[in-house]
């Protein structure tokens, strides 16, 4: 029996190859693998002495060679392949033992140069990962360093590996080669937003418990070639598996935190914000932000952007929350929260910027809806005061309402004061509605709606939900602008003596 191992990942390659050896197979390996493996004491024939052909072009062609690639495809069931074989005194490989050169980790550095990444563009182990997973029939394709173990465990078992588990072998292989080249694919493409063929990878990160219901089988993806993932460098320090839910929410309450800098606190429950608060520590608020709708809270997600201390833990501790994620926890903090077994404690590692480029993806019957991401964050100088005079306190409630409205499911009204949410409106079919929803969340919960702020995530197409809450006492609204009739929206805002504002884009969430 004869395995070709040649990898760039060296983890466990010399236990697996030395496993190998002691089960009878002859051990070929190129460049670094073999010395590598020869440092461990593991015996290799190189494949230069398979070939009798030096490396070439500075290692770019090595095991692009007939005695190479032959011994990989030959059918051994086939005699005029066996035939080819002997008279061009070739041996055949019994297994193929393959790592990709890392790509995606290298082309995504800060500062790498094109010449750096395309020199990590692996030619010859895509090929010889390919031709072996081909011929699954005859030869064993093994590409991760978790495959090891159970491929000598099978071997060690049985001598041979069954025909199912090398053709699912083979299709991890295809997998991993198609992932690389989509990688590859999409890096040279960077400068094409929309390109004719899109290749999307993905490489799997957890199983989840289930999906959005129970009967719904799930798991997690992180996108190949990201700088980061909504995981990347986030430890779990307690709690219960995390679900799809949870990381839905997850996802949308850090969305909503990267708008600011100050202490926030973010409190989101079915990928909608249910309460955000900005203020001088975070203590106050999660507070605020709890404070602004504690009923929908109930389960909920929580994320804030600073350190949390025993006080602020003790009292979290109080809510039932599912999931809670910050930058560090003081260790009476965790203590307090490790109490509530369910909980998810998450700790974040580093405050995520999106990958810039980034698109949306939303699967629809037979295809793909794409876009580039939502990710604008406007400033006032952008924007045309219609109407009304507005003090700096002014404009900072609506900028914040504006940030927040955002991520909110369209048709989509939030209402502020002193930057914390006081009522929400999500989801509704007509605007007039989820107006009167965020008015209804706001008495609800006691809030006092003199001197509040509304932001629209669209137009206004009647003067109707403007007229609403000025009547319950809001006094600066802000909203795209664009409706045949804003001229009689901003005449009923001007009429109660408010003010409002035109940012000039909507920010639907459907």
């Amino acid at each position: 029996m004869r395995a070709l191992v040649s990898v760039w990942d060296k983890e466990g390659v010399d236990t697996f190859a030395r496993g190998l050896a002691e089960l009878g197979f002859e051990i070929v390996s190129s460049g670094g693998t073999a010395a590598f493996l020869a440092e461990q004491g593991v015996r290799v024939a190189t494949v230069e002495e398979v070939t009798a052909a030096p490396e070439m072009l500075g290692g770019r062609v090595k095991t692009l060679h007939p005695r190479i690639h032959a011994g990989i495809l030959a059918r051994r069931d086939l005699e005029e392949d066996r035939a080819a074989l002997d008279e061009h005194e070739i041996e055949p490989f019994d297994l193929v033992c393959v790592n990709l050169y890392p790509f995606a980790s290298v082309a995504r550095r800060r500062g790498v140069t094109e010449a750096e990444a395309v020199e990590m563009i692996d030619v010859g182990g895509p090929s010889m990962l390919r031709a072996a997973a081909k011929n699954f029939a005859h030869v064993v394709a093994v590409c991760r360093p978790e495959q090891y173990g159970p491929v000598l465990a099978s071997l060690r078992a049985g001598g041979r590996i069954p025909l199912d588990e090398r053709r699912r072998l083979a299709a991890q292989a295809f997998a991993t080669t198609a992932a690389y080249e989509a990688t590859i694919a999409n890096w040279f493409g960077e400068t094409t937003t929309f390109p004719d063929q899109l290749t999307l990878a993905f490489h799997k990160v957890a199983d989840l418990p289930y999906g959005e219901n129970p009967h719904q089988r799930a798991a997690y993806y992180r996108e190949a070639g990201a700088r980061t993932h909504l995981l990347a460098r986030v430890e779990q320090r307690a709690g219960r598996e995390l679900s799809y839910n949870n990381l839905a929410d997850l996802d949308a309450a850090c969305r909503v935190l990267r708008e600011f800098a100050l202490p926030a606190a973010v409190i989101v429950k079915h990928a909608n914000p249910s309460g955000v608060a900005v203020a001088g520590t975070v203590e106050e608020a999660y507070d605020r932000a709890l404070a602004s709708d504690p009923v929908s809270a109930f389960g909920c997600v929580l994320v804030v952007n600073r350190r949390i201390t025993g006080a602020l833990a003790r009292r979290i501790a109080d809510h039932f929350v599912e999931v809670i994620l910050a930058p560090k926890y003081d260790d009476d903090a965790f203590e307090a929260l490790s109490a509530k077994p369910a909980l998810r404690i998450l700790c974040d590692r580093e405050r995520r910027a999106e990958t810039p480029g980034e698109l949306d993806y939303t699967r629809v019957l037979g295809g793909l809806l794409v876009q580039d991401r939502d990710r604008e964050v406007q400033e006032r100088d952008g924007m045309t005061v219609a109407c009304g005079e507005l003090s700096e306190h002014d404009w900072g409630d609506l900028l914040f309402a504006w940030r927040v409205c955002k991520h909110v499911g369209s048709n989509a009204i939030v209402l502020a004061k002193d930057l914390r949410t006081i009522g929400i409106g999500a989801g509704q079919m007509s605007r007039v509605d989820a107006v009167r929803l965020a008015l209804a969340k706001a008495r609800d919960h006691a809030h006092d709606l003199d001197g509040a702020v509304l932001a629209s995530d669209a137009f206004f197409p009647f003067p109707d939900g403007p007229q609403l809450a000025l009547e319950a006492g809001v006094t600066a609204l802000i909203q795209p602008g664009g409706s045949k009739r804003d001229g009689e929206v901003v005449e009923a805002v001007s009429a109660a003596g408010a003010a409002m504002v035109f940012t000039g884009r909507r920010h639907f969430r459907h």
